[in-house]
């Protein structure tokens, strides 16, 4: 049986591929301008529809776990790379990839409707150690966004065959890299916020 597929949606394809850095530039850039403006509040809180304040009292120990497990998902999704099982290691990456949108879209609700969560802490704590921590987690996190965009555009428009030939092994090498720390800082930041004190 042969399949056919639509015109339209090959020329696209095509053109992502031909354009990955840009398509992954003007994608991360649209992403990042969203989290800007809700961390910002420039997205009124009373635009949305308010959860119930036990889901929202909820959402940084999910996002907590989601974070924790998304830092396995893709040092596992390395290991399997590593070992040429590059369907497993696909999956593992699409896996880490909806975890962090999850952990996105349930972080920008709470930080819209409730703004950022203040540090609970001694003020020596906060500006010696907190601030740094999450300086260093929002960086990696803002650094993360293009480079993980750019491996998943060349990842889904380019077969396994042709990866080699394109900057995907390069760059994802560097991008799960910073993305397991971000994740692992992430739950620092929240142990900080939650239960250190």
């Amino acid at each position: 049986m042969t399949t056919t597929t639509d015109p339209t949606t090959d020329r696209v394809r095509a053109a992502v591929r031909e354009h990955a850095l840009s398509v992954s530039l003007a994608l991360s850039a649209v992403a990042l301008a969203l989290v800007f403006a809700v961390a910002l509040e420039f997205v009124p809180g009373g635009a949305l529809p308010r959860a119930p304040d036990a889901v929202l009292d909820a959402i940084p120990h999910v996002n907590a776990a989601i974070s924790a497990s998304a830092a396995v998902v893709v040092v596992a999704g390395v290991a399997l790379a590593r070992r040429g099982a590059y369907d497993h290691h696909r999956r593992a990456m699409l896996l880490a990839t909806g975890l962090f949108g999850l952990f996105l879209v349930l972080y920008l609700y709470r930080v819209a409707l409730l703004g950022p969560a203040p540090f609970p802490g001694p003020e020596s704590v906060y500006r010696s150690v907190y601030l740094p921590i999450l300086a260093v987690h929002v960086t990696l996190a803002v650094v993360c966004v293009p480079l993980v965009t750019y491996v998943l555009v060349l990842a889904t428009t380019h077969t396994v065959a042709e990866l080699p030939d394109t900057p995907h092994e390069r760059v994802g090498r560097v991008a799960a890299s910073l993305w397991a720390v971000t994740f692992v800082l992430g739950v620092v930041v929240y142990a900080m916020l939650y239960a250190v004190y």
